[in-house]
């Protein structure tokens, strides 16, 4: 067992963990990872590999998709977080961004960065304003665009909104899925540089990304599923010189590989 993380400070710890969609389908087995404070932690893998899931049964969004663990333990400090519900996750500081934004598109982008903060309960004004300006100067495009329809923002000024959003409940861990798909190189680089910057703010980040090389040199660990078992792990650099991340994830080949060393 993992040890308790020190006063102050939460770790994300998945323990066995095994989940199921209906009576026949496992999507994980016996996976287990670690967030440590202020990490930024990647999971890397094909599609169907189980990294979304493992995203959901953090954040308390599993059930919405049939899902269920059925062994295993999701901890984030001295929180349980398997068998919650998404508002346990937030208000325990645990806020997901999902695949593919899901902003509000009917509503403008203030009353969008307003949902994300309803999870909190009421709070004070000042508060409210401290976590609206840090989203505003991560992404001053946002703070031009008040009053627009999020359904009217591009893509990528979407992905920033939903980002933004999950921001306003200033959370401690903040999973993120997929945030550079569908995007120009351009805006992936952006949105690389303001992960960095979240987590240099002590936000821990758990980043599922199928750009491997953007999330490996983002993390300090990463781990990689394979069909719902964790295959590979270890620090992030070492896992960019192994040739199966190579082959599998970097685009390299032998080849290339052996040149690069």
């Amino acid at each position: 067992m993992p040890e308790a993380p020190p006063d102050g400070e939460a770790a994300l710890h998945v323990e066995s963990l095994d989940v199921a969609y209906g009576r026949a389908l496992s999507a994980l087995r016996s996976v287990s990872l670690t967030v440590p404070p202020g990490g930024v932690v990647a999971l890397l893998g094909a599609n169907g590999a189980g990294k979304t899931t493992l995203l959901r049964a953090v954040s308390g969004t599993l059930r919405l998709h049939r899902g269920a663990v059925t062994a295993g333990r999701v901890r984030y400090g001295d929180t349980v977080l398997d068998g919650q519900d998404p508002v346990a996750a937030v208000r325990a500081g645990v806020v997901q961004v999902p695949e593919g934004r899901r902003v509000f598109a009917g509503l403008s982008v203030e009353e969008n960065l307003r949902a994300g903060g309803l999870g909190l309960g009421r709070r004070a004004p000042a508060q409210v304003k401290e976590a609206r300006d840090r989203v505003f100067t991560l992404f001053p495009r946002l703070a031009e665009r008040t009053r627009q329809a999020a359904g009217l923002l591009s893509g990528g000024e979407q992905q920033m909104l939903a980002i933004g959003r999950a921001l306003m409940a200033a959370p401690r861990l903040l999973l993120l899925d997929e945030p550079s798909l569908g995007l120009a190189p351009r805006m992936v680089d952006r949105i690389a540089e303001v992960i960095r910057e979240i987590n240099a703010q002590g936000t821990a980040v758990l980043l599922v990304e199928q750009n491997a090389g953007m999330a490996l040199s983002l993390a300090d660990h990463a781990y990689v599923l394979e069909v719902g078992e964790v295959g590979l792990s270890g620090p992030a650099d070492e896992l960019a010189r192994t040739d199966a991340v190579r082959r599998l994830y970097l685009g390299e080949t032998a080849t290339e590989g052996q040149g690069a060393a």
